[in-house]
């Protein structure tokens, strides 16, 4: 039987599952025609070179198309895929590829690094004609240590920011997502938040300038793009405004040792009760550390990084919470640059993996998210742990706010979970073969059923980086987007910064040329 250490190891590696990057391989023969659509690969010819351009007739078209699918339900021969990839390695390709798809009727989507959980970034919910900017080849990374300042592309990985970072100083880091191979663009596009959250809010909140490809094609910086267009490309959710080639962002002081904890408590350790402690004491603590928890069967994984030495955190937790044991031995100090490969993989972690973009580990998925206010009675919690255990059952993240993501106005950018917020929860299922998809995606529904009474409502509150079509979908009239049906699932992301949104879609995308089925809907009257 596997160890409750084990699985929380397995769950972390799917989690993070990686897959096949990118690729430098020049299409074999002639591009396969597309009735109607040949004028569009004609005119990209003209300033993007062939190698960089992918259509179906490609033998490498599948290997390109796939290389970044994270969640394996989306590789069915019933997906609907573009008839066209390009893959960029200069803003010149993007702002082609733009004016190209403008002319002559193409749309795009735009994929970085794949994690996208609805799959929107590569593939369509309906038959249409459509073309992926796939941004893998446009990963640099750009430090400037004195000015304590970044330029990331947005086909970097977190993993890659994490290790240039660390390669300049180890006084510095950056807070955002737990799994490496998430990509810059959209990440940064969602808010983005990880195990600092708590400390210096979200990626998003430290983006101080950004290049962006719009509708238009042209190349736009912060002060060409305007303030009402940056502010929405800052957690207003990938794909809906142009293409954001670069993030310039400020990187964050780190101190030279940190400490990470990772303790596990089954139900009958009492589980129950120290998560019913947990989501009144988390969101209180001290910024400088932040416990999450993974409950998964009867487990509860209490998982912990504090900026600063074992010596000062163990009296912090036995002043704050003594309920959960956390004493010396459960330390383990390191930098933070360490920390970052330690909190999903383990002991066997190492910092070079932060570069590894390619694993065979990868399962079929299905996600969903709610935000906290009030404390959840425990007598519920008892109820979710049955839960936990049902068939098909999966795990629930939690991800405690309170410090400086909830000090910061919900209007600041466009993601509006914050003054307030206890907590944030993920409902992870992930299952492997294609068949047996059914009885996890009941689970999933079932559960989130259940929570209704527990969790934010009007609206019933979602992070759009753990996207849920269940939520709803656009609905497209006279070739754009409808505003009321937009609204249905846009204000469970974005509450009332949907409105903003859409008013900034109107101005930027009036013809709604960047869209997919949750792109922001513009709001033309």
């Amino acid at each position: 039987m596997a160890t409750s250490s084990s699985r929380a190891s397995a769950l972390a590696l799917l989690l993070c599952a990686l897959s096949a990057s990118s690729f430098h391989v020049a299409i074999s023969g002639p591009p396969a025609p597309s009735p109607g659509k040949d004028d569009f690969l004609s005119c990209l010819t003209k300033t993007v070179p062939p190698r960089l351009l992918f259509a179906k007739s490609s033998p490498a078209y599948g290997s390109v198309w796939s290389s970044t699918i994270r969640n394996l339900k989306f590789l069915s021969d019933k997906t609907v895929k573009p008839l066209y990839i390009i893959t960029p390695t200069e803003p010149c390709h993007i702002q082609a590829t733009v004016s190209c798809g403008r002319k002559h009727g193409m749309r795009l989507r735009v994929r970085s690094g794949g994690h996208d959980y609805e799959g929107l970034s590569y593939r369509s919910d309906k038959a249409e004609p459509f073309a992926v900017v796939d941004l893998s080849k446009m990963r640099q990374v750009r430090i400037d240590g004195k000015q304590a300042t970044a330029w990331v592309d947005s086909g970097a990985q977190l993993g890659e920011i994490y290790y240039a970072v660390a390669k300049e100083t180890p006084k510095l880091g950056f807070p955002a997502g737990v799994c490496a191979t998430i990509g810059v663009g959209g990440h940064f596009s969602g808010g983005g938040f990880g195990m600092m959250l708590r400390k210096y809010g979200t990626a998003a909140d430290l983006v101080i300038d950004a290049k962006v490809v719009d509708a238009e094609g042209r190349l736009l910086d912060r002060k060409a793009m305007g303030e009402d267009l940056f502010w929405a490309i800052r957690g207003g959710g990938g794909a809906s405004f142009g293409i954001v080639v670069s993030w310039q962002v400020k990187l964050v002081p780190v101190p030279p040792t940190v400490t990470v904890f990772q303790i596990h408590k089954g139900v009958k350790d009492g589980a129950v009760d120290l998560v019913a402690k947990w989501q009144q004491v988390a969101p209180s603590l001290p910024e400088d550390l932040m416990i999450r928890i993974l409950a998964m069967g009867q487990d509860a994984l209490f998982e912990a990084l504090f900026l600063g030495t074992c010596k000062d955190l163990v009296p912090l937790m036995n002043a704050r919470f003594p309920e959960l044991g956390m004493n010396q031995t459960h330390c383990n100090e390191m930098s933070w640059i360490q920390s970052v490969p330690y909190i999903p993989l383990g002991k066997t972690g190492t910092v070079k993996d932060l570069l590894n973009r390619t694993s065979n580990i990868r399962a079929f998925g299905k996600y969903k998210s709610d935000y906290v206010r009030d404390p959840i009675p425990r007598s519920v919690w008892e109820k979710i742990f049955t839960w936990l255990v049902k068939p098909g059952a999966g795990v629930m993240i939690m991800d405690p706010y309170g410090g400086k993501i909830s000090s910061i106005a919900d209007d600041a950018t466009p993601f509006p979970h914050r003054q307030g917020m206890l907590f944030n929860i993920q409902y992870v299922n992930y299952w492997f073969g294609e068949g047996s998809g059914a009885q996890p995606n009941q689970w999933s529904r079932d559960m989130y059923a259940f929570m209704e009474p527990y969790v934010t409502k009007n609206p019933r509150q979602a992070y759009v980086n753990y996207r849920d079509m269940d939520l709803g979908v656009n609905q497209v009239v006279g070739d754009v987007s409808t505003y009321e049906s937009g609204k249905v699932w846009g204000e469970k992301y974005f509450k009332g910064n949907f409105e903003r949104l859409a008013r900034t879609k109107a101005k930027v995308d009036p013809q709604d040329y960047f869209r997919n089925e949750q792109s922001i809907p513009p709001l033309l009257k």
